[in-house]
């Protein structure tokens, strides 16, 4: 029914689009604005409070780290806010050697203090940035984020003069200029953030207009909450003169089939994500629109493991074996993969297959926990916070009655409360995903750490992290994969979150933008995009 609606409506959509003049589409081609869906409304532009891709899409048009993303190739490292780097021989000191015309969108010179000044801000202990554990590479970051130590000058970063930032590290790490590319890596203003108050401060004024200036590409020129957010060139950046666009428009759409039908109707030039439900009609009508690419992530459901019932190891692996991700795969989650493990392969990483549908396994483990057939089992709930997730955790709530016999609910809430209900750990399972920050293991390991800004499960597990610690002073490459492999087994014996599938990217995007490549990490720079009128 849905698939014939879609048809019918899609006639009509175009019979609307020809009617008009222009469409927005065809007139910010001629102003060389870039029109994009972007799911939801940031919780904040504040880089240092923020952990999810919606809000990284847009702090990466107004801020640059280290080094910049490659439009053509994951692992390109062309220079971003440094000229170039050195590193000693066994990986763990770094030299960068800034962008002698660097500037803020100001007009003020971007030093490597403002490094300094960022890394000292996001990890310390009263800022309590969610994603700290992103700068844990920094020899004594993670002491003194978590107070062991109060001296920053021991955390391994330093600026030797105005343009050439140190860094040291607790272990070797080869892939530090890809890691450099995520916005925890990013400076921030240290002038304009100390006039709002202390570094530590949070939610203070620096990051909302007229106040926010960034390194990057664009700034900030508008922002109407649950509208738009639209940048601008920033004419100090050190390489106006290579942007394509003269701006961004980033729309918070949340509805993935609002969002389609926007892009159809001719006010979008790409969109987020294209609901599975829609996927055959669009390889259909629109195949020249229609994109589906290999994306390095994975959708699971996170568990509360601190609620009585999901607490219990024998009850979260009883959920996991109830469920039947080929099903969910084929019949609902077009063009996903279902998951065998948690972390997807990447390079010669080959994760262990070892989740499987089996209900009878599922059974006697609930009832081993204490729950035969279901009986005095709690009734939770499933959070979601877009509305494309909820067929999929019906077919979920569907095998767990059929095969646990045990009743689950939905709640729905909008990304920012979704995002803050599980960092305060106020849900007993909640849908999840999680995208590759970089392409090695250790981007999805490193999560159910204790701690973590992105754990929000309750689990946490010394043995497993000290594996993790083992595989990072491990020279030897092949050693160190199967170490990390014996730790990811030991997360999917836990069960603090259950896999379903691993991503990919469908989405629409319209044929006159150019410069826009495939991309494993969807990091797509956009100083590269163009607009043909």
């Amino acid at each position: 029914m849905l698939r014939r609606l879609i048809i019918l409506l899609l006639p009509a959509l175009g019979f609307l689009v020809s009617c008009q003049k222009e469409t927005q589409v065809e007139r910010a081609n001629r102003e060389g604005i870039f029109l994009t869906g972007n799911s939801a409304e940031p919780k904040s532009l504040d880089l240092q409070q923020v952990t999810g891709v919606p809000e990284g899409k847009i702090i990466t048009s107004l801020f640059e780290g280290l080094v910049a993303d490659d439009p053509e190739n994951d692992d390109g490292t062309p220079p971003g806010a440094a000229t170039s780097w050195e590193h000693n021989d066994d990986l763990t000191e770094w030299t960068f050697h800034l962008q002698p015309e660097g500037r803020w969108s100001d007009g003020v010179p971007v030093t490597a203090d403002d490094f300094v000044f960022a890394y000292n801000r996001l990890l310390h202990p009263d800022f309590a940035g969610p994603y700290a554990e992103m700068l844990y590479f920094l020899k004594n970051a993670e002491e003194f984020n978590k107070g062991k130590i109060t001296d920053f000058s021991q955390v391994g970063v330093k600026a030797i003069d105005d343009h050439t930032l140190f860094v040291k590290l607790r272990e070797p790490v080869p892939f530090l200029p890809s890691l450099t590319r995520h916005y925890t890596w990013f400076p921030v203003p240290k002038h304009v953030i100390l006039k709002f108050g202390k570094m530590q401060d949070r939610f203070t004024d620096w990051s909302v207009l007229p106040n926010m200036v960034g390194n990057g590409p664009f700034k900030l020129k508008t922002w109407r909450f649950h509208d738009v957010i639209e940048v601008e060139r920033n004419t100090y950046y050190w390489d106006a003169k290579n942007v394509g666009l003269n701006g961004i428009r980033f729309f918070p759409i949340e509805n993935p089939f609002t969002e389609t039908r926007a892009f159809l109707s001719g006010q979008l030039h790409n969109i987020y994500t294209l609901p599975s439900d829609l996927i055959p009609a669009a390889k259909k009508e629109y195949p020249q629109y229609l994109h589906q690419e290999p994306y390095v992530g994975t959708v699971f459901v996170r568990l509360n493991t601190t609620r009585k019932g999901l607490d219990n190891e024998k009850v979260r692996n009883a959920l996991s074996l109830a469920l039947d991700r080929e099903s969910i795969c084929k019949y609902i989650m077009e063009g996903y993969t279902p998951t065998t493990s948690f972390v997807p392969k990447m390079g010669a990483y080959e994760p262990e297959p070892v989740l499987s549908f089996n209900p009878e396994k599922a059974r006697a483990l609930l009832a081993e926990a204490g729950y035969p057939d279901g009986k005095g089992f709690p009734r939770f709930s499933v959070l979601i916070s877009k509305p494309d997730a909820k067929a999929s955790i019906e077919a979920m709530q569907a095998m767990w009655r059929k095969h646990l016999n045990i009743l689950v609910d939905i709640q729905i809430k909008d990304w920012g409360s979704f995002v803050t209900a599980q960092q305060n750990l106020d849900f007993d399972i909640a849908v999840g995903g999680w995208i590759g920050d970089y392409l090695d293991p250790t981007t999805f390991l490193n999560l159910w750490t204790k701690g973590n800004g992105n754990n929000n499960t309750g689990w946490s597990d010394p043995a497993y992290e000290a594996l993790l610690s083992e595989a990072a002073l491990t020279a030897d490459a092949a050693k160190r994969l199967e170490i990390l492999k014996r730790a990811e087994l030991m997360v999917m014996k836990a069960q603090p979150i259950i896999p379903v599938s691993w991503y990919s990217r469908n989405y629409l995007l319209r044929p006159e933008v150019k410069g826009w490549h495939p991309l494993l990490l969807d990091n797509h720079p956009w100083k590269s995009i163009r607009l043909e009128k």
